[in-house]
């Protein structure tokens, strides 16, 4: 195995916070990318609802780790609901604006108990709430600990709701989230180019996580995840890899072409993966209308004064041939 040379450097700490859908896809497959980093210390696994219930998520990612032999990783349950949007709001915009794309748990009933197409795993959530695994894993790693948001960021909102000095105390926020105007064909995103899921679900957690005083903010958003896919060759190369977590996602395969969280968590293990970026200020739409949660951006000369935005690095241009170096790589080590 070859890794990339920002792939080898001194060790970082990362704190998970996935929706984590499964078995497979690209949820399970981000939280594998970083578990075979040789550089990374995955302190833990926040769940939150958003493509799933939480307590479904959970069930996923224990069983997945229990799959690749890390059940040494630590999950927790974390919020198990939008801080405002409720699934009955949801269904009354449907008969005012539409019915959404694609709405994640809102699919199913609280309820409703899924088989895990893996099976159950053996092994259970820690005791401790998501939450307040967050905060603690940042005091006791001051300016070392990365948080990545591969879902809605109720958690990370609450975590800096919970302690006004979470987001400061933090390394950096990497989150997948947003969509500004995607390049394609897809109706999901050609239609409404600002609608994307995890900002959908929860705008008011991302509101709260993008005003928060982060020494830094990267995101990955639907334009640049619609460029992460791979070429025929590197995925038949993928099918000769035998770790075990190549196996498991070989089994269980993807949902989608697109890498969505797998880009967010290989650009930050590799940042010359990103081409081209822009220094843009981001937010949410928070009006309950046609456009709630859509993404909001403005440049430094545009930028409203009241609201206290941040400065968030937006990846823009991808080099394709380095993103499949980098994951063949690590799902072969």
């Amino acid at each position: 195995m070859s890794l990339s040379a920002p792939l080898l450097a001194q060790q970082r700490y990362i704190v998970v916070d996935q929706d984590a859908v499964g078995p497979g896809g690209s949820d399970m497959q981000s939280i594998l990318l970083l578990l075979q980093a040789p550089d990374v210390k995955v302190l833990g696994i926040t769940i939150v609802t958003g493509d799933v219930w939480a307590d479904e998520g959970v069930r996923h990612t224990l069983r997945a780790l229990e799959l690749v032999g890390r059940k040494d990783i630590p999950v927790y349950t974390g919020s198990t609901h939008p801080l405002v949007r409720t699934q009955t709001e949801t269904k009354v915009q449907h008969g005012l604006y539409g019915k959404a794309w694609y709405e994640g748990a809102y699919r199913y009933s609280e309820e409703s108990a899924a088989v895990l197409k893996e099976g159950e795993p053996t092994t259970h959530a820690a005791g401790e709430d998501a939450v307040r695994f967050l905060i603690e894993m940042v005091h006791r790693h001051p300016h070392e600990v990365t948080i990545f948001a591969g879902g809605p960021m109720t958690n990370v909102a609450l975590a800096v709701r919970s302690d006004p000095h979470f987001a400061e105390t933090a390394k950096e926020l990497i989150f997948m989230g947003g969509s500004i105007n995607p390049a394609t064909s897809d109706p999901e995103f050609a239609f409404n180019p600002r609608h994307e899921f995890n900002f959908w679900f929860d705008p008011e957690a991302a509101h709260i996580v993008l005003t928060a005083p982060w020494a830094k903010i990267t995101q990955t958003t639907v334009d640049i995840s619609l460029q992460a896919k791979l070429a025929p060759a590197a995925e038949k190369k993928f099918s000769q890899a035998d770790s075990p977590a190549a196996k498991y996602m070989q089994t269980y395969g993807t949902t989608s072409p697109y890498m969505w969280d797998e880009l967010a968590v290989l650009a930050w293990l590799n940042p010359a993966m990103i081409r081209v970026s822009d220094a843009l200020y981001v937010d949410v739409n928070l009006d309950h209308g046609y456009a709630y949660g859509d993404t909001l951006t403005w440049t430094e000369q545009s930028r409203p004064q009241g609201p206290a935005l941040q400065k968030v690095q937006v990846q823009r241009e991808l080099d394709s041939s380095l993103l499949e170096k980098d994951y063949l790589s690590l799902m072969s080590h």
